[in-house]
């Protein structure tokens, strides 16, 4: 435990600070159970901190007169007992806050996610979910969020070769830690994070892929991202359709902006057929950055290989290396929360512009944002080293009802064009769709085009 002092600057920061999947704060008065419970929930999610001395904001709206601290240390020995009554014993570490400007001290606990599941001294289990520490009592929940706990991640392994300075001299820390509050040195924030072993100082995997400059140069893994560009639709194209393959490397903080700017770039480069014409391909910002977010943040960084983006003329395909870890499936992912990479998660959700905003709801809004646009829904599938999202080009809407849109902005439409509009492959299913209309008398053929060129209209026009 350490003492630290705060400008009134941080201070205010930290009394603002929302609550949120990895950050709560609590009243002088809380008592240890709840002490337990936000603790436990903490330990049995994907970890994080919480203050003691904040009064909230229901209470005080008033942020200058929020913080209302401990006169001395010892006012705290009540929670700390009720932190070391956990079962089995949390992983944490406090600091205590004080600020010139302001009455008292705080009390900063980190608890660092488990190996285990916790529970408090009334045996109960509690988990973190956004904002909330949920109370766990269905038994069979108990027994996923066990089978979750024993997984272990890469993110956590020591690289004994790699000098430790190239997680806290690089200019990506310095970049992070320049709109950090408190105000925080390099060298103590990857300490206190665990991003380095404490006992050698030697980097982990989640150090240096947060904070390095470059950790493909540095990982006995590849960790980079390669977009590839095939001017086709078909569902495996041969190489003659292979335009262009650009390899991304980096921490992965800028992994995700960069990846996200060059897939939008080439997206923008290729035009489809849409009920008001060629347009260059759209999907909804929100979508494409959820899942690429997930691919990175999420993906196992023990298997040695990159994510794969995809980009064909009608869809998207993001290829994460590894599994869907514990108990999430492909049938109850969107209702799942579980982070492989839980320091990295974490720590990218600590940015100015944090990437992963919405700790947990990124596949939801991408799935919900697809809809909004009329565009039929992300698929996902489980390989045996993989997990591929699938963004298809495809609008909701029946074929027929795409063809009449077309029609009112065109004067006419051709089997290519129904197709690529449509998503249909097939040149026979569309003239079925062509026949359905044609034979409820709403459209026809152009006259004097036959054949390949041949081409319908609305009738009467």
């Amino acid at each position: 435990m350490k003492e630290k002092k705060i400008t009134r600057e941080d201070a205010i920061k930290l009394v603002e600070n929302e609550e949120s999947h990895f950050f709560d704060h609590k009243a002088l008065e809380i008592s240890g159970a709840k002490t337990q419970k936000i603790s436990t929930a903490f330990a049995n999610a994907d970890g994080g901190e919480f203050l003691i001395g904040i009064i909230d904001i229901k209470d005080q709206p008033e942020s200058n007169k929020r913080w209302k601290g401990a006169t001395k240390i010892e006012d705290f020995n009540s929670h700390l007992q009720a932190l070391s009554e956990v079962v089995p014993t949390l992983d944490f570490s406090c600091t205590f806050l004080s600020c010139n400007d302001f009455p008292g001290l705080i009390m900063q606990i980190r608890i660092e996610k488990s190996a285990s599941v916790h529970e408090t001294a009334a045996r109960e289990i509690y988990v973190r979910n956004g904002a909330q520490s949920l109370k766990i009592t269905d038994k069979q929940k108990v027994i996923e969020l066990q089978f979750a706990k024993g997984a272990t991640s890469f993110e956590d392994f020591v690289v004994s070769t790699i000098p430790p300075e190239s997680t806290f001299e690089s200019e990506e820390i310095k970049s992070f830690l320049s709109d950090f509050s408190p105000r925080t040195e390099p060298l103590e924030y990857v300490i206190s994070e665990n991003l380095i072993d404490l006992k050698t100082y030697d980097p982990r995997v989640s150090g240096l892929l947060l904070f390095s400059n470059n950790p493909s140069a540095l990982l006995p893994r590849k960790c980079a991202v390669k977009v590839v560009r095939y001017e086709t639709k078909e569902d495996e194209p041969e190489r003659d359709y292979l335009k262009d393959t650009i390899s991304i490397e980096g921490s992965s903080y800028k992994l995700i902006y960069q990846t996200v700017a060059t897939v939008t770039e080439i997206m923008s480069s290729i035009k489809v057929w849409t009920p008001e014409g060629l347009r260059a391909m759209r999907y909804p910002p929100e979508a494409v950055w959820e899942i690429i977010t997930n691919a990175i943040i999420h993906r196992d960084y023990s298997i040695s290989d990159d994510v794969q983006i995809i980009i064909y003329d009608n869809r998207i395909e993001i290829i994460s290396p590894g599994r869907l870890p514990g108990y999430v499936t492909v049938n109850n992912i969107l209702d799942s929360r579980y982070a492989r990479n839980h320091k990295i998660v974490r720590t990218l959700s600590k940015y100015k512009n944090a990437p992963n905003k919405d700790i947990g709801e990124g596949l939801n809004t991408a799935f919900e944002k697809m809809k909004e646009w009329k565009l039929k829904s992300p698929v996902i599938e489980e390989t045996d080293r993989s997990l591929k999202v699938t963004i298809p080009h495809t609008p909701l809407a029946r074929p027929t009802e795409l063809i009449l849109e077309f029609l009112k902005n065109n004067s006419t439409i051709n089997n290519r064009q129904a197709r690529e509009l449509t998503g249909i492959k097939s040149e026979n299913l569309v003239k079925i769709e062509f026949y359905k209309l044609r034979d409820e008398n709403i459209i026809e053929r152009v006259p004097g085009l036959e054949g390949p060129a041949s081409a319908w209209r609305l009738k009467g026009i």
